[in-house]
């Protein structure tokens, strides 16, 4: 039987992600079976501090009848020079899937190559796929359509908005990106996203202005300007970023009707995004971070039942 992995959302179709999708949707009506994962072992090893992705599993793992297991990364043997893929090949003889947060996305693919078991991405320094299908599935749920939809990214092209570039190219729907030069998305995920782009016609722009960027969107999208790793360079980071980068409710004056706001979280209030949005009717955060335990269960599924 072939493994499946999730590394990064480009290794999916589009129907694949629609799958993933509607079985979230079932997920959250309750219409799945909640035994799914019964016998099952899973663990999530992780080398970054985590609250949504960390809880969103734990808690998708228990409600489907499964068993977690977390393991810090510098508390197990990696932490005193055990290989990564002699780790692999040893828990692939004790689990059922290993649901990984790494430093680099590197690591996470000598895990995948080496394990005889399925390999989740929770987080590395390129790609956060489980939360571009929560961000997927919130905006779906939100519009009802994912057709002729504009998602407006304004900040740092990190690792949520390389996925969000796959994700979105993957579905038909249009985003632009707002930064300063030098914080693009990574270029490996802009040539994805515009090879993905040809074939369901999205389309695909990078920005200096978030104006231009925002001009007509239906939801205006944001990050932490300074993420894990990169507090060394917090001062000039905030020097660069702002304020020209800080969603306001300005910025909204440009998006289409109604339009919404998405943040992944967790947020800096007054950095990336004012309270004023933050806490505003047209926030839908909070729906999206629930999201991420509905669509944990179905990333679950796709990749291990």
């Amino acid at each position: 039987m072939k493994k499946h992995n999730f590394l990064t959302l480009q290794e999916f179709s589009e129907k694949e992600i629609w799958d993933i999708l509607r079985t979230t949707k079932k997920f959250k009506l309750k219409k799945c079976d909640s035994n799914i994962l019964k016998g099952k072992s899973i663990a999530l090893l992780f080398q970054k501090p985590s609250t949504r992705t960390r809880v969103s599993f734990e808690v998708a793992i228990n409600q489907l009848s499964g068993h977690s297991i977390y393991l810090g990364w510098a508390e197990s043997q990696l932490g005193r020079g055990e290989t990564i893929a002699d780790t692999a090949r040893v828990l692939s003889r004790y689990l059922d899937c290993v649901i990984a947060r790494v430093n680099k996305h590197s690591d996470l693919e000598e895990m995948a190559n080496y394990a005889e078991i399925p390999v989740i991405n929770a987080l590395s320094d390129l790609y956060h796929p489980c939360q571009t299908i929560a961000d997927l599935y919130t905006i779906w749920e939100k519009f009802e359509t994912l057709d002729n939809l504009k998602v407006a990214y304004v900040g740092d092209g990190n690792n949520v908005c390389n996925s969000l570039l796959i994700g979105c190219s993957k579905l038909g729907i249009n985003i632009s990106v707002a930064c300063p030069i030098g914080y693009e998305p990574h270029s490996t995920a802009q040539e994805k996203a515009k090879m993905n782009a040809k074939e369901s016609g999205s389309k695909i722009e990078i920005f200096r202005e978030p104006i231009d960027a925002v001009r007509n969107a239906n939801v205006i999208y944001t990050d932490t300007l300074v993420s894990m790793g990169d507090e060394p360079e917090k001062e000039t980071r905030l020097k660069t970023f702002l304020p020209k980068y800080q969603v306001t409710s300005e910025l909204f004056k440009y998006t289409s009707e109604n339009a919404l706001f998405m943040h992944c979280l967790p947020a800096h209030r007054g950095e990336e995004v004012t309270d004023e949005v933050m806490d505003g009717s047209q926030s839908i955060i909070w729906d999206q971070a629930e999201n991420r335990l509905h669509t944990a269960k179905a990333i679950l599924i796709k990749i291990i039942a």
